[in-house]
């Protein structure tokens, strides 16, 4: 025995960056908490940012689009970290992030979606939409998992990664090659994870026959 502790382990990307960043979102949510600013209205105005990002991109702006999501970005963060400085116990604020996060996910995508509509590229529209399809399933599918009591952090493309991949499709300009890597990736994510769900109960019975 070293008395050294093992290396922790994370089931995801998003997972990761929460837990490198947390020192320092948690002395932001502690300033803005002193400050008497409201966690919900970090998230609704979070919304919005994602609002103009995706009015941009439906003008074909997709440069600038990303440069609003990561001027944005650490708004997704702050927030809870302001509702843990306040001591926040009502479980309000987590649905009203994950319902807000939903519209910010449509905005996008249906933004992505009407600009090549209107380009007459409809390959590029179905792309958008299946990976609008498939982002909100990827959640559907943990929040369902979760209301059975089984814990659905796996997959391939969680929140951090499909963002990596809109960030850099926007800033580079091969948006439809990223909206193919995002329809696949995001449905092949909602695939794990109802495997994911059906193996855990599997296991649960063959344990309960033992």
């Amino acid at each position: 025995m070293t008395g050294r502790k093992s290396p922790r382990q994370f089931n995801t990307l998003t997972d990761y960056m929460r837990y490198r960043t947390a020192g320092l979102t948690s002395a932001v949510g502690r300033w803005l908490h002193a400050r008497g600013v409201h966690p919900d209205l970090i998230t609704f105005v979070g919304l919005l940012v994602v609002a103009v990002a995706a009015y941009l991109a439906s003008q074909g702006e997709f440069f600038w689009a990303a440069i609003v999501i990561i001027a944005g970005a650490p708004l997704d963060a702050v927030d809870g970290a302001v509702a843990r400085a306040m001591g926040r116990t009502d479980k309000f604020g987590a649905l009203w992030d994950s319902v807000l996060d939903r519209y910010a996910d449509g905005f996008l995508f249906m933004a992505l979606a009407y600009y090549y509509s209107q380009a007459g590229n409809q390959t590029a529209m179905v792309l958008a939409v299946l990976a609008l399809l498939g982002t909100e399933l990827v959640s559907y599918a943990r929040a369902r998992a979760e209301g059975i009591n089984i814990d659905c952090k796996v997959g391939l493309f969680t929140r951090m990664e499909r963002m990596v991949v809109i960030l850099a499709m926007l800033l580079t300009g091969y948006v439809i090659a990223g909206l193919w890597v995002l329809a696949i990736g995001t449905n092949f994510t909602v695939a794990q994870r109802v495997w994911h769900v059906y193996r855990v109960i599997q296991r649960q019975k063959q344990e309960k026959s033992a």
